[in-house]
């Protein structure tokens, strides 16, 4: 995916120039404590690491044939699993927190794993940094209620004034068509 973006993503063979040990590091820490914040129900810290420009956003993937393209929905055109921004997030973590949330009372148990983080783009110009990573995510409901996400992330982080990196644009791709959860209470 291009700083631009708007939900083009860069090939896996278009890999640039290796990111220094160090950048690598801080965004790979980013995502483990992005990961732990969630898994421990910190949704105000986690709203903080997101722009305010942030777009969220899941497309539906569809099962075409070898020969055809488009085998995710398009954003803005297509339906969407997600295509949020900050305040609508802002807003699933506040109906989350009256403790009045159906599917989500009792609250679930949540463990994401993170891995296979790579840098596929550096823009000095504007401090973003294009990431792509895969993500497996379980969560147990009542007491026998499994669910198992996995897929792949499109990330764009930008370099904050404070130094810090802040989730300027995120892309999920669930290796999956159809979601057995019964619902998707649970941020990627």
């Amino acid at each position: 995916m291009t700083a631009a973006g708007a939900g083009s993503v860069a090939p896996a063979s278009a890999v640039p120039a290796l990111p220094t040990p160090e950048l690598l590091r801080e965004i790979e820490e980013r995502y483990y404590t992005e990961a732990d914040l969630l898994d421990d129900r910190e949704f105000a810290a986690w709203l903080d690491l997101l722009e305010d420009d942030l777009v969220y956003w899941m497309p539906l993937v569809r099962n075409v044939q070898s020969r055809q393209t488009g085998e995710t929905t398009r954003q803005g055109e297509d339906m969407a699993w997600f295509d949020e921004d900050k305040s609508t997030l802002a807003k699933r973590v506040a109906q989350l927190r009256t403790g009045m949330h159906w599917s989500e009372e009792p609250v679930s148990r949540v463990s994401r794993l993170v891995t296979n983080v790579r840098i596929v783009g550096t823009e000095p110009a504007s401090g973003e940094v294009t990431v792509r990573s895969k993500l497996l995510l379980y969560q147990n409901r009542q007491e026998d209620e499994v669910n198992l996400f996995v897929g792949k992330r499109f990330d764009t982080w930008r370099r904050r004034a404070d130094g810090s990196f802040g989730l300027a644009r995120r892309e999920i791709r669930l290796d999956q068509n159809v979601l057995l959860a019964k619902s998707l209470t649970v941020f990627f």
